[in-house]
């Protein structure tokens, strides 16, 4: 290796770097705890059955209409609950990426860190 180290000005663009890795730590941190905190619902059947997921994918409630509720058709029953779930589930991960696109978008200097 010549004297000197690298070449190239990498050296004057660290200390740069490394707050815009500061920063983007931060930010995800905050994000995270936003998302943690937030509760993503979802219904089926036109609100006979409603599923609500925290941020952290623990379910929190689940509320069945009772006019839904037939003895003779538990398996509808089972696929509106099912569909609810998923659906809040599914809430939640498009809010994560979503929240992570927009991080992302301001890395410029780091792809493929995600």
């Amino acid at each position: 290796m010549a004297k000197g180290g690298f070449r190239g000005g990498f050296g004057g663009n660290q200390a740069n770097m490394m707050k815009q890795a500061q920063k983007m730590q931060q930010d995800f941190l905050k994000m995270q705890q936003e998302l943690e905190s937030s509760k993503f619902e979802f219904t089926s059947g036109g609100g006979a059955v409603k599923a609500v997921v925290s941020g952290t994918r623990e379910f929190e409630s689940i509320t069945i209409d009772p006019e839904v509720v037939d003895p003779e058709d538990v398996e509808m029953l089972q696929d509106l609950v099912l569909a609810a779930v998923n659906g809040a589930l599914k809430a939640a991960d498009d809010a994560t990426s979503k929240s992570m696109a927009k991080l992302q978008g301001g890395m410029g200097g780091f792809p493929g860190l995600f």
